[in-house]
């Protein structure tokens, strides 16, 4: 079966760089990525901007946009990419010149969507900031991809990542597709109830266990942990909008693909790693099929 890694990240971040050497143990590079990919079936995966200009401060409110994949030179051909915004910058004299550099950014074939960190900058996601975001996302016809649940930074406010904002924020933008990134951990009973509800709001399974084999296998095997998230799978019944990511690097390929098919129901397994990933974003399917 081939998979598509909707979350992964491949930027110069301190805290990811720690999290690699410290919990997951794998090889933050390019290289040890595609290595990851090839041995686990792996066809295409989708990074997520974002940059820090100082070590360690991320979310970093002096970056520019768009925040790009800058771990290494140029984005590698396994790879897409979602640019990631930094709110900060989208007022005062210097917006104009921002978002001239988000679109030229956007127009690339390898760029799949808009990534938005909520709670790591202190904007809600319907805060009028955003709006000329959106509005290239519905030009261009790009989902918007966002973060929400816990931050992993404590200077991130989880209220502005609290799934329920983006119900309101998706009837306002009702041309314009969303992604929940994490299924709202912790909140995953109202992210299900955001996906049920809005026919533009999909989520992904990303970042949902963060650490080695020794951590997975003690929260697969905790019955708790993992009804956590089946009672909103189960809630939601809608398998046709939930994505697999891994966030890597905070845990490997191998070890998360295995979660998450002990998490999902076999049957739904070719949509969840595959299928809904062509379906929500239109840059993937027409890199992967040419249509």
């Amino acid at each position: 079966m081939p998979i598509i890694d909707i979350h992964i990240h491949l930027s110069n971040i301190e805290s990811f760089r720690q999290t690699a050497n410290q919990l997951s143990f794998v090889d933050y590079s390019a290289e040890g990525l595609k290595r990851e990919f090839a041995a686990n079936g792996v066809v295409l995966g989708v990074g997520m901007g974002v940059t820090e200009q100082t070590a360690g401060a991320f979310p970093d409110s002096a970056s520019p946009n768009p925040m790009l994949l800058d771990l290494e030179e140029s984005v590698p051909p396994f790879l897409m990419e979602c640019v990631g915004i930094n709110p900060s910058r989208l007022a005062g004299p210097d917006a104009a010149a921002e978002l001239d550099r988000i679109e030229a950014r956007l127009k690339r074939e390898q760029t799949a969507g808009i990534k938005l960190y909520a709670g790591y900058y202190h904007y809600y996601v319907y805060d009028r900031i955003y709006g000329p975001v959106y509005e290239l996302a519905k030009h261009y016809g790009l989902p918007v991809v966002i973060h929400t649940g816990d931050t992993y930074s404590m200077n991130g406010l989880l209220k502005y990542a609290h799934p329920l904002t983006v119900d309101e924020l998706a009837l306002q933008q009702r041309d314009v597709t969303f992604m929940l990134c994490h299924l709202g951990d912790p909140w995953v009973m109202d992210a299900a109830e955001v996906v049920a509800k809005n026919p533009n709001v999909y989520a992904d399974l990303s970042g949902l266990v963060v650490g080695d084999k020794e951590k997975f296998h003690r929260f697969m095997g905790e019955q708790l942990f993992m009804d956590h998230f089946r009672r909103a799978l189960v809630y939601a019944d809608r398998y046709d909008k939930m994505l697999f990511g891994t966030d890597w690097p905070l845990a490997s390929v191998e070890l998360y693909s295995e979660f998450i098919r002990r998490l999902v129901p076999e049957a739904f397994h070719d949509d969840v790693f595959y299928n809904n990933a062509l379906n929500t974003f239109p840059r993937i399917r027409q890199r992967l099929l040419g249509k």
